[in-house]
């Protein structure tokens, strides 16, 4: 296990210095760059100062081959861990992702533990007692829930809150808690409004792991082993849970290495519509106005929790699954 850890952790770096490369291609192909788009603005508003876009040029060194302006970001980022400064902004990057960051990555493991303690326990039921109402039920939801985008369940979430309920919509807290200092009644408004987020990103996930549960289990429930274990007079409950429930967490366990990215990412059209300060929608204006150090960063962090969540969710297959193993 430990030669195997080992040689992934290595291959990561080839890996990562390619999508780096690759990420801040990509950022660049769009014709101009975020001086064009400034400079268009400008026109836009009647200004014309083609000096002042010339000395941001300089100053940024947008001028500069692409080769020479990645060095430069590259340099910074494993010198320094400064990943760049935003364009539109005029801050360091690491400031405004550190902004966000906090919000992002307590919606998502949030988010997460709903999937969980939902999927699991309605996937095994559904498994045991395939064909109930129970079952058609769980599967008609389950469609459902596959079945309506996000951001249209955000948008039916909000309208019944407010027009029934009279519930502020849209962000995390109130208007009048937005800049006041955290109390006991900014922490319940919290709690007030960041169920509807969770929920409206957790439903899609949930539903398509209870369909991979049910499946999963199904296969398992009537193997040889489970037979043998049932005839020697095990309790169906242990034996459930001891033998064809474990070796169908392994799509659980392998959703980590999509769930640490979209930490980050996250659900970008939900934010938005529901006014999130999370990264996604900051991800979604800096590829628009091609703030590319932001854009780049924010895309960079992605790809380097793609590829820790892959390695964590290898790990955790080869303990939970002994069938797994790597030599």
């Amino acid at each position: 296990m430990f030669g195997f850890l080992a040689r992934r952790i290595l291959y990561m770096i080839p890996t990562l210095f390619l999508v780096s490369i690759v990420t801040f291609a990509i950022i660049q192909l769009p014709p101009g760059d975020y001086l064009d788009t400034l400079a268009a603005d400008m026109g836009e508003a009647g200004s014309d100062n083609n000096a002042a876009i010339e000395a941001l040029r300089l100053q940024y060194g947008l001028g500069e081959p692409m080769y020479v302006q990645y060095g430069k970001w590259m340099s910074g980022i494993l010198l320094h861990g400064n990943f760049g400064l935003s364009f539109e902004k005029n801050r360091p990057v690491t400031d405004l992702i550190w902004d966000r960051l906090g919000w992002t990555f307590l919606i998502s493991l949030l988010t997460l533990a709903f999937i969980w303690l939902t999927a699991l326990p309605i996937g095994i039921y559904s498994a045991v007692k395939k064909y109930s109402a129970g079952d058609y039920i769980a599967t008609f939801f389950g469609f459902i829930g596959l079945a309506i985008p996000n951001f249209l369940l955000a948008l039916v979430m909000m309208y019944v809150a407010f027009r029934y309920f009279g519930q502020s919509v849209g962000g995390l807290v109130s208007p009048q808690y937005l800049d006041a200092p955290w109390t006991w009644a900014k922490f319940g408004n919290l709690l007030e409004h960041i169920w509807m987020p969770i929920f409206v990103i957790g439903t899609s996930g949930a539903a398509a792991l209870i369909r991979i549960m049910r499946a999963n289990l199904l296969d398992e429930l009537y193997r040889p082993y489970v037979v043998t274990a049932r005839a020697k007079g095990m309790s169906e409950f242990q034996l459930l849970l001891r033998y064809p429930v474990r070796v169908a967490l392994n799509p659980f366990i392998s959703t980590i290495g999509w769930i640490l990215p979209t930490l980050v990412s996250g659900e970008i059209i939900v934010s938005v519509v529901m006014n999130l300060p999370t990264t996604g929608p900051m991800l979604l204006r800096a590829l628009l106005v091609q703030d590319m150090y932001l854009a780049g960063s924010l895309i960079l962090i992605v790809s380097v929790l793609t590829v820790v969540g892959t390695l964590i969710s290898d790990l955790l297959l080869a303990w939970i699954d002994p069938r797994i193993r790597y030599q």
